[in-house]
């Protein structure tokens, strides 16, 4: 048997053993210092490097027998000139939990030393990783101007993970994309809009690979944060049950926000030993002056949808029954606006606490003087005259 022949049947046993989840068979396989390089762009930020056998057993392939009913399908190996195989083929399966179809190529670049598997780095089409893991964690309906955004793992309390944040930025892109949405209401799905990160998921991340865990979800949740503040749409936040840590984010993004009586608002970083996220220290202190966020921070005080209301955190208290109701009428409301005006006032505020008088009111006249040369503008000066309710078309 000549050695291109052992090194084909030892990757072929490699993917008869990873189909079947023959963990057993995969350790004798796998060189305990292999080293596994997933390609950029894969679903849940599993992709880059993983050291070691049980690093990639632990966050790459776990990580997908997670989250998907896949198995790589190896249809050629091919020795290179340089010692490694060239093996392509296909993966194929699904994404669990509601996830979507998963069809796509992939090649994979193996070493093989003393009979053993010690490294594999892979390519493939990321993209198709990323729809067939779509929809797990977030709900989007776009209907009569109203983008509808919710937040969908209620049996986790909402938690954000990574495939969230990801997701999260792929629906506020779509939104800010689309001309016919004219305003946005956010809320969750379950009995809480979000308890923050999801401490479990930090629990089963080891201490080394925590740091750029957190790294990638928070970077992806902070573009969303601003892909959604700077959105010419007015935000309406649905806030039932808990919400907690970087998911005030959602709640600071909105323009108004409804509180179910039932509502509980805490920051929970001092217990983790963790400081913030979601834009925390840079809103809250603007909503409830500094003396008052430090205090919730320090403390970790848990606030009543009564108290966060009295404080400024959120616009108005309603009945539990009522929340879902209230919440799409204000966002029906909103979406009968003019919503280039809505930008520009909302853009207007929030540069408010940074700019100078003067420098503000020059901003003000550029943008009233601008906005005047809307449709909208002659729509509402004709409806005012005419005593009639305006019909705006948002341009």
């Amino acid at each position: 048997m000549t050695i291109e022949t052992t090194k084909t049947q030892l990757v072929r046993d490699f993917y008869a053993a990873l189909a079947a989840g023959d963990r057993d068979t995969l350790e004798a396989l796998i060189d305990p210092a292999f080293v596994g390089h997933g390609a950029e762009g894969m679903p849940f930020g599993i992709g880059g490097a993983h050291d070691g056998a049980e690093a990639m057993r632990r966050n790459f392939w776990g990580v997908i027998a997670r989250n998907f009913e896949a198995r790589a399908e190896a249809d050629e190996i091919v020795a290179l000139d340089d010692g490694r195989l060239l093996v392509t083929g296909r993966y194929r399966g699904k994404g669990r939990n509601g996830g979507g179809p998963l069809d796509a190529a992939f090649a994979h670049l193996i070493s093989t030393a003393n009979g053993r598997i010690t490294s594999l780095s892979q390519f493939t089409d990321t993209a198709r990783w990323q729809d067939a893991a779509r929809t797990r964690t977030l709900d989007l309906a776009i209907a009569d101007g109203v983008a509808t955004l919710r937040l969908n793992r209620p049996d986790k309390g909402n938690a954000i993970n990574e495939a969230m944040a990801y997701e999260l930025l792929d629906m506020a892109t779509e939104i800010a994309e689309r001309d016919d949405v004219r305003a946005i209401l956010i809320a969750g799905n379950g009995p809480n809009f979000t308890v923050g990160g999801d401490v479990g998921l930090f629990a089963k991340t080891s201490r080394e690979d925590l740091p750029k865990r957190l790294r990638r979800m928070i970077d992806r949740f902070h573009l969303a944060i601003e892909k959604l503040t700077s959105q010419d749409a007015p935000i309406v936040a649905a806030v039932r049950g808990g919400i907690g840590g970087g998911g005030l984010g959602l709640l600071y993004v909105s323009d108004i926000v409804l509180a179910s009586d039932t509502a509980q608002f805490a920051l929970g970083y001092g217990r983790l030993g963790l400081t913030a996220d979601g834009g925390n220290t840079w809103f809250l202190p603007r909503l409830v002056g500094m003396q008052r966020a430090k205090e919730l921070f320090l403390l970790n005080r848990r606030l009543n949808a009564q108290e966060a209301a009295d404080i400024g955190l959120v616009s108005r208290v309603v009945a539990d029954d009522a929340l879902d109701a209230e919440a799409a009428a204000a966002a029906a409301t909103l979406a009968a606006g003019p919503t280039n005006a809505y930008g520009k006032m909302r853009r207007l505020l929030r540069q408010s606490f940074e700019t100078s008088l003067a420098d503000q009111l020059n901003d003000e006249v550029e943008a009233i003087v601008d906005a005047s040369r809307s449709d909208d503008v002659a729509e509402g000066i004709a409806a005012f005259v005419e005593k009639r309710p305006a019909v705006f078309r948002g341009k």
